[in-house]
């Protein structure tokens, strides 16, 4: 087993579960409007809804790629230039961060979670990009790829937590920071892009 590999993927994971995205504005804006708790049902829906996107991987992937490893391959290399696309589309995209939180309406903290769980399951872009960022992570020789999917979806799923859980926390704090400091999201949209390439290059070699 190769521990240097889990932890870049825990680095790589950590980076892009801070960088800003719909999914960790949305927890911010929900923590700004309503409260903390309310960001952490939401943090907890989208969560959930990775052990879905998890399972449907670890089944799919590892039957291409018990039937052939040149298939495997191909996965990795198409996923690798997705991710490339994703840091082009970060590249073309506005620098400026909108934490917007008036007229957002009060819900549950249960329908905040299942709304996001449903954001996360329904979302095909979560699944293509499952598909792209965990095949190039796989650490062992020996051990079960089902399992291997498994826990690099477990750890996914822990390092984002952790973050979207600070993030909600720490909504006010942040909201003010990023408004004091205008270059945040230029660092922010730079950091995504270095994240994307990055994992793309590890994947490759």
């Amino acid at each position: 087993m190769n521990v240097d590999i889990l932890i870049s993927f825990a680095v790589a994971t950590s980076a892009l579960a801070f960088a800003p995205g719909p999914d960790n504005i949305y927890v911010l804006v929900q923590s700004i409007s309503h409260g903390k708790s309310y960001g952490m049902a939401t943090v907890c829906g989208l969560i959930t809804g990775c052990i879905v996107h998890t399972t449907l991987l670890a089944f799919g992937v590892s039957a291409l790629i018990a039937a052939n490893e040149n298939v495997f391959f191909g996965i990795k290399f198409l996923g690798a230039l997705y991710l490339i696309y994703l840091a082009y589309k970060v590249y073309k995209a506005d620098d400026k961060l909108s934490f917007d939180s008036e007229n957002v309406p009060k819900k549950s903290l249960k329908q905040l979670f299942v709304q996001g769980f449903f954001m996360n399951v329904l979302n095909p872009k979560v699944t293509i990009f499952f598909l792209a960022f965990f095949p190039g992570f796989l650490f062992s020789d020996t051990m079960s790829t089902v399992w291997q999917f498994y826990i690099l979806g477990g750890l996914f799923m822990l390092v984002s937590f952790v973050i979207f859980s600070s993030i909600a926390l720490l909504a006010g704090f942040i909201k003010n920071y990023t408004l004091k400091h205008r270059h945040s999201g230029l660092f922010l949209k730079w950091l995504q892009i270095i994240v994307f390439i990055g994992i793309a290059i590890f994947i490759l070699t």
